[in-house]
């Protein structure tokens, strides 16, 4: 009789430790694979924010930097091509910025936080092509009026250097201005414009 008592309380015991040495083992051969499903840190950097020096820049400058896969402009922009931007209005589609291709700080005429910086992604509206920069005095071959501005080869879609989109041309809005905002005077961050906006 007692030794049946014995039995069932070693079953017990075995089946009990037998299920927590599985579970553990489960567990333990489970975060490899929970690990593998985490973005590797080469996909966290892809979409972290980017900081980017501009101290060196000068006017009619173009910086390209890459953020979360995609190229983003930093134009430094002089007096006349910001005077120049009043001239473009009833050439282009969207002047006042009233399509939300842009954040709140950027619905402007320069679609800046700072006039003289313009911060856009490099990227056509139309088809994701990436137009090339002509500034004012680059003989594109775009008229005599041309102010300077982006050009996409693909398919002819025009933009100014506050990235707004000419009409009759096959992109339907402005380029796209990403989050940003200034560190200090001489350097931004792309990609995060939690906090103040300078």
């Amino acid at each position: 009789m007692q030794d049946g008592a014995v039995d069932k309380h070693r079953r017990r015991f075995l089946t009990t430790t037998a299920t927590v040495v599985g579970g553990a083992g489960v567990i333990a051969s489970s975060i490899p694979f929970i690990s593998a499903l985490k973005p590797s840190e080469k996909t966290k950097a892809i979409g972290a924010p980017v900081e980017v020096d501009i101290s060196e820049m000068k006017p009619g400058e173009k910086l390209v930097i890459e953020w979360q896969g995609k190229p983003v402009w930093i134009l430094k922009r002089d007096q006349k091509t910001l005077n120049d931007l009043e001239l473009l209005d009833e050439k282009l589609r969207d002047p006042d910025s009233e399509q939300p291709q842009q954040p709140d700080y950027a619905e402007n005429q320069y679609r800046s936080i700072r006039p003289e910086y313009l911060v856009v992604v490099g990227l056509c509206t139309h088809l994701g092509c990436s137009p090339n920069y002509f500034p004012i005095n680059a003989n594109a071959g775009l008229g005599d009026d041309w102010k300077g501005g982006f050009f996409c080869p693909c398919h002819g879609s025009r933009f100014d250097l506050a990235g707004r989109v000419f009409k009759g041309v096959p992109a339907p809005t402005n380029l796209v201005i990403p989050p940003y905002k200034y560190l200090s005077d001489s350097r931004i961050l792309i990609g995060d414009d939690s906090g103040e906006i300078a």
